[in-house]
C-alpha cells in the first residue's frame, strides 16, 4: 500500500514527493533534504522524465529545513529537465535554508520563483 504525501510527512519527517492537481505536477519537498532521500528524487525524477512537455512543474520547497549538495542536485535535475523539454519549472515559495543554499552556490535566482518575496 502506498502512502500518500501527508502520511510520507509523518511517518519520515523528510521526503520528496510528485502530484499531479490542475495547475499541473507540483513536486513537494520537506525536512532534510540530503542524501538520504536519493531513492525518492530518483522516483521523482523517473516521473518527470516521462511528463508531458509544456505541463508546468512546481516545486514546492516551503518546508525545507535543511538542503545539501544532493538537494541543490536534485533541484537543478528538476530544472534542467524542464528547459530540455520545454516545460516550465517554478520554485513556490522556497524556506529560508533553500534560498540562501541556492543563493551561496550562485544560482540564486536562475530557477523562477513564486510567492510573498519573488
Amino acid at each position: 500500500m502506498e502512502l500518500d504525501e501527508t502520511d510520507q510527512r509523518a511517518a519520515t519527517g523528510s521526503g520528496i514527493a510528485c502530484r499531479s492537481t490542475a495547475e499541473g505536477t507540483v513536486v513537494t519537498l520537506w525536512g532534510e533534504v540530503d542524501a538520504a532521500l536519493r531513492e525518492s528524487a530518483s522516483e521523482v525524477m523517473a516521473t518527470l522524465a516521462v511528463h508531458p512537455p509544456g505541463i508546468p512543474v512546481v516545486v514546492d520547497s516551503k518546508d525545507v529545513t535543511f538542503i545539501d549538495s544532493s538537494g541543490v542536485a536534485f533541484l537543478l535535475q528538476v530544472y534542467v529537465l524542464g528547459q530540455e523539454t520545454g516545460t516550465p519549472v517554478r520554485l513556490r515559495e522556497p524556506s529560508a535554508a533553500v534560498s540562501e543554499v541556492l543563493d551561496m552556490v550562485g544560482i540564486g535566482g536562475r530557477i523562477p520563483v513564486d510567492g510573498p518575496d519573488a
